[in-house]
């Protein structure tokens, strides 16, 4: 569904390029929950962007269905990926449930009016990511996590066949990390979804994961199955170090 070709991210500028990531070759498979890992600030976010198509790549491309997703109109992309940004939504005077029927957006048409058929995917993507509750309280007087599981309603209720999601646990407790993470699963395996997220609870990545992007500190990603990367010693390598101890069998990190 989603190839990276020769792909380098960065930033245009007025002056030279700023490049944060080259020659990336990767490949996003349909039906599969993907997990993009690795420190803070070697471009995963970056990368997200870059192939959803909010910022143009330095060089190379990113394909969707075959084609160059950059000769798609933005209209065609809106029904190809949603996605989830990290960092506090600013949107006020609006409920959950009205910032989840924006995902409704590509399919209503210019003055935006839901149909029955509208309403019930808005209802039962609020149902499925736990805040059917909160569905007529204002968006900006929710709780950090309560926003997130919104936009992860409003992402669903676009209905791509691509999702992408930067950090959607990062501000969640525990257990909801958890459901979150088997819901994204249960969108890939049983609605043949493509789901690319980037994480950084690792442990949680390689316990629920199919496959695992690791970018390095040099911006290169190794790609494997969470059993290949643990056997071969990839994720001790990158990650563990002397604080901290990795159990490659039940695929936990461990303080020393």
């Amino acid at each position: 569904m989603v190839e990276l070709k020769q792909l380098t991210t960065g930033y245009h500028t007025s002056g030279n390029d700023k490049v944060v990531s080259h020659s990336l070759n990767a490949r996003l498979n349909e039906g599969e929950l993907t997990c993009l890992i690795g420190p803070n600030g070697v471009g995963k976010s970056t990368l997200l962007r870059t192939i959803a198509g909010f910022q143009p790549a330095i060089s190379g491309k990113v394909c969707i269905a075959g084609c160059d997703i950059t000769t798609y109109s933005p209209a065609q992309l809106s029904r190809l990926i949603s996605i989830v940004l990290t960092g506090n939504t600013q949107i006020h005077n609006l409920s959950a449930y009205d910032v989840a029927a924006m995902g409704r957006m590509p399919y209503t048409g210019f003055w935006g009016r839901l149909r029955r058929e509208d309403k019930r995917i808005v209802d039962e993507c609020l149902d499925m990511v736990g805040v059917s509750h909160l569905s007529a309280q204002a968006i900006d007087t929710l709780s950090d996590g309560e926003r997130q599981k919104v936009m992860i309603a409003k992402a669903i209720a676009q209905q791509t066949p691509v999702i992408l999601l930067d950090e959607p646990t990062a501000f969640l407790y525990y257990p909801n990390k958890v459901s979150t993470m088997l819901l994204l699963r249960r969108l890939a395996h049983d609605m043949k979804k493509t789901v690319l997220l980037s994480i950084h609870d690792i442990d949680l990545a390689l316990q629920t994961a199919d496959n695992i992007w690791l970018m390095n500190r040099d911006s290169q990603l190794t790609i494997g199955t969470p059993a290949q990367l643990c056997q071969q010693g990839t994720i001790q390598t990158e990650i563990c170090d002397k604080h901290i101890d990795f159990d490659a069998v039940r695929r936990t990190f461990q303080v020393k």
